[in-house]
């Protein structure tokens, strides 16, 4: 069982940064590969970032390729997503997963979701 919870989000202007946490609980987490998904009002959960259990192997979504950045520390039970040059379209509630079944896999993939974190991106 992995609990998780996501903080680091807010409001900011466009071209600014936000890190957002994803912290675990139980002592396994270093074996789960862990995912950044968003969810903007009306729209279906889309991925966004993914990393797999020993942080050796990243993947991203075109979307935001070259502005986020997924990192995990397994000491801290923690996965971030670093967002660099943020855009009003990256404004969307953010959720982190948890999921053994391998790299890279869909949503519905996930056994663990956190509750989110809301990001705004005023224009």
């Amino acid at each position: 069982q992995v609990q998780l919870v996501e903080s680091g989000g807010g409001l900011v202007q466009a071209g600014a940064s936000l890190r957002l946490s994803c912290a675990a609980s139980g002592r396994t987490f270093s074996i789960y590969h862990m995912g950044w998904f968003r969810q903007a009002p009306g729209k279906e959960r889309e991925f966004v970032a993914a990393i797999n259990w020993r942080g050796a192997n990243t993947y991203y979504a075109d979307s935001v390729k070259g502005r986020f950045a997924i990192s995990r520390d397994n000491a801290k039970n923690t996965v971030y997503l670093q967002m660099n040059s943020l855009k009003p379209e990256d404004t969307a509630v953010y959720y982190c997963g948890a999921q053994l079944r391998g790299m890279p896999v869909a949503s519905t993939a996930y056994d663990y979701w956190g509750q989110g974190t809301q990001v705004t991106v005023s224009s």
